[in-house]
């Protein structure tokens, strides 16, 4: 690394650090104030209002309550677009925070206060300070909770009327060190698929099960017949996942119930996994049932694609990162991950990269091991800092003259 590049990147880190407590602010009072998909209209408001005090020209409507800010400078003909998503889930938080959740039932379990803030940061820095020649676009996503709020804003026109040459996203991870990022070209997360199974039987007395044909017995038979699936369909050198997360069936112990239901999310990282899946399942679902006298039906729903990295946006986003904050500090090929992200629906239209950042290893008593999507979940503050520099950065070296 060269002497003038290190020591921009240092400053920009020292810069950002003394401005975090701002965003800091902001992030729990995101946090205090949560919102679920489609509904954010508080953290909306929020975002447009920053972004507007920025200088940034603001949209909004996309995907309902999503918010662009453009910023454009000098010349340049490239466009680059960074997402942030901001919603919560339906989780009654457990932190005992002085700012945790005053919605019932509602808590950023996952970050997503944190990757608004992070951004809202890096946007104040590069409005005042940024050297680019070019177009920023700032995109703020509502409902990446399972609800597909990236398809419902490319859906609404959010690449037709804000054209990127490259689009990126960054997700914090408890587990690796805090502010280390980690970075993968390739599949990077799984798709997400959701199936219903019901199974239609012939309710009868449990004290004579030759009169009735069991719905339970094959829905058993078939929660075992799944596994195979993976141990037997799937290339062992392929990652596949089928779980049945649900099996609902009868209220009484001598009945045997009409019907029975099974709940699964399947997960691949290969789109060919996802499609041999998808057969398989619905194949043996319906073998299984007839085995033991029943009819299936198979509800398969499409979620999330496979989140693949493009290459050469990856590779440009890790050199990004080693020079913020040291190949010592950087992973860069990290493991693939089963969870799902709907980045992948702009991934699948234009090049770009999800990283991660590391929100902490609980080490020595440290902050921010708890996992995601669970009751103790907090974002790590010192991550505003660090995530909002290696935003600034990057849109220095993409929007270069």
């Amino acid at each position: 690394m060269n002497a003038p590049r290190e020591a921009f990147a240092q400053d920009l880190l020292q810069a950002l650090g003394v401005q975090a407590d701002e965003f800091i602010a902001v992030r729990r009072d995101i946090h205090r104030h949560p919102e679920m998909g489609y509904k954010e209209y508080r953290t909306s408001d929020l975002v447009a209002e920053q972004l507007e005090k920025f200088g940034y020209t603001v949209t909004r409507g996309l995907g309902g309550t999503g918010v662009v800010g453009q910023l454009k400078r000098g010349t340049g003909g490239k466009t680059l677009g960074i997402r942030a998503d901001m919603d919560a889930l339906p989780i009654e938080e457990a932190t005992g925070l002085p700012y945790a959740s005053c919605n019932a039932g509602i808590m950023h379990a996952c970050g997503h206060d944190g990757h608004t803030a992070m951004l809202l940061a890096a946007a104040k820095h590069i409005a005042a300070n940024g050297q680019f020649s070019g177009t920023l676009n700032l995109i703020f996503q509502p409902a990446e909770e399972g609800l597909g709020g990236a398809k419902k804003m490319m859906e609404d026109g959010l690449f037709t009327q804000f054209p990127c040459d490259a689009v990126f996203a960054m997700h914090n991870m408890p587990g690796h060190p805090q502010g280390h990022l980690v970075l993968r070209d390739g599949p990077m997360m799984a798709s997400s698929d959701y199936v219903t199974i019901t199974l239609d039987g012939k309710g009868g007395h449990g004290a004579m099960p030759h009169q009735a044909a069991d719905p339970v017995v094959a829905g058993a038979a078939i929660v075992l017949g799944l596994q195979s699936i993976v141990a037997r369909n799937v290339d062992p050198q392929e990652t596949a996942v089928i779980t049945v997360g649900a099996f609902n069936a009868g209220i009484a112990n001598n009945v045997i119930p009409q019907t029975a239901t099974l709940s699964l999310s399947v997960r691949a990282l290969n789109p060919q996994v996802r499609e041999l899946l998808e057969k398989r399942i619905t194949e043996l679902a319906h073998a299984q049932a007839q085995s033991y006298g029943v009819r299936a039906h198979v509800d398969y729903k499409r979620g999330y694609p496979v989140l693949v990295n493009h290459l050469h946006e990856t590779d440009f986003a890790r050199h990004v990162a080693e020079e913020l904050v040291g190949a010592e500090r950087v992973t860069r090929q990290g493991k693939a991950l089963t969870g799902s992200e709907d980045f992948a629906f702009f991934l699948e239209k234009v090049p770009g990269c999800y990283l991660l950042i590391g929100n902490g290893t609980g080490e020595g008593g440290g902050h921010g091991a708890c996992m995601v999507h669970n009751p103790g979940y907090d974002f790590n503050d010192d991550n505003v800092a660090v995530g909002s520099a290696y935003w600034a950065l990057l849109v220095e070296r993409f929007l270069k003259d």
